[in-house]
């Protein structure tokens, strides 16, 4: 360190020559001396992409895709450097990777789910398996073939044993049972729950019948139960928990919910918001690991208004995950409008992802980041 006072006896000329150096100099080192001191602030880059924001949190930020999307350039790029997972939108969903009976002499179809696990892997990103168990997108020769309830058991039985094998240490987590409740708490009637069913019993039976399944298929495998529009503390969502608390109670395999949170800009609202954040406490309590799996926000116009009021809401939904530590992931439902399914089943409606139909980064896509950030 260089001296700041000089001794008395020094020529007053040369005293004042030396403050007016000091003055000069003295910021300076202090600089230097802050710079020295702080290698591990220098050695800490700024979160960049949502994967390095979120990773900070510990929560995983994920996108369902389609492998026939991969070849566009934007599209691959932006899912393998933004996001930490990768999801099939619906090429493991039963009508897909199972396309023909058992008979058959190739009755499964693995080829755009491989292309995504493979896709997922070379970009250092987890996956998650969706769906093995769900009343929509059942292969015809199943929904057609006037199976009894053994033989239907049968047949979910092996395509949960042969599809989670195949991809077992590859998928980390998989939706074993996607919405089996309707919206007043009652059962969906599935063929698989009572047409014909496959013989588990009344009520949740043939949910943990499917659990006890993939457990035994691949156990390191976290199973979820996932459903839309139980966000909020409702009828669906509780029932959602009343089965969670009897599995959690009899050690029925049950490691997570999924909360979809398809949604609109109605949903940012005080009183919406503050109910998901209570429902997802009560969950967390029961020792549940809690997922965002379908986030998407849909808008009726691209206007400004629109576009800022969607950025707020996919903050605060966010938010709420950052803030319950229960919460592990939050994942879109694609990430590029031009992709998305909203425009095809809302009519007139859109505009509900991060990025828009040119593969620009919208608002939506700065609150989330900054949510994360924070």
């Amino acid at each position: 360190m260089i001296a700041l006072f000089q001794p008395k006896a020094r020529a007053d000329a040369a005293s004042s020559i030396w403050r007016r150096m000091t003055i000069a100099v003295f910021p300076c080192v202090i600089a230097l001396q802050l710079s020295v001191a702080s290698p591990q602030a220098q050695s800490v880059p700024a979160a960049t992409t949502l994967r390095q924001a979120a990773a900070a949190h510990k929560i995983t930020i994920g996108a369902a895709a389609a492998s026939a999307y991969l070849s566009e350039a934007d599209y691959s790029t932006i899912l393998g450097s933004e996001f930490s997972q990768l999801q099939a939108e619906n090429e493991m969903k039963f009508g897909v990777i199972h396309p023909r009976p058992d008979t058959d002499p190739s009755p499964y179809d693995f080829r755009g789910a491989d292309a995504l696990v493979s896709f997922a892997h070379s970009h250092n990103m987890v996956v998650r398996g969706h769906t093995l168990v769900w009343h929509n997108q059942v292969s015809s020769w199943v929904t057609n073939g006037n199976y009894s309830a053994p033989q239907l058991a049968k047949i979910l039985h092996d395509h949960i044993d042969t599809v989670t094998k195949h991809y077992a240490s590859r998928v980390y987590a998989w939706d074993v049972v996607n919405e089996a409740f309707n919206d007043d708490g009652t059962m969906r009637h599935t063929i698989w729950y009572d047409k014909p069913g496959i013989g588990a019993g009344a009520d949740t039976k043939y949910i943990e019948q499917v659990l006890r399944w993939a457990r035994a298929a691949d156990p390191s495998a976290k199973l979820f139960y996932n459903d839309y529009d139980a966000e909020e503390i409702n009828k669906k969502s509780d029932a959602i928990y009343a089965m969670a608390v009897d599995f959690k109670k009899r050690s029925v395999p049950l490691d997570g919910i999924g909360f979809q949170a398809h949604v609109s800009l109605k949903f940012d609202d005080p009183a919406k918001l503050a109910s998901f954040a209570k429902n997802l406490e009560r969950f967390a309590k029961l020792g549940l690991e809690l997922h965002i799996t379908e986030l998407d926000i849909r808008l009726t116009d691209s206007s400004p208004a629109s576009l800022a009021a969607e950025a707020k809401l996919y903050g605060e939904i966010t938010t709420l995950c950052v803030q319950q530590p229960a919460c592990k992931l939050v994942q879109t439902w694609g990430f590029t409008d031009k992709h998305s399914w909203i425009p095809e089943f809302y009519k007139g409606q859109g505009w509900a992802l991060l990025w828009d139909d040119k593969y620009q980064k919208k608002s939506a896509y700065e609150a989330v980041h900054d949510a994360l950030a924070k």
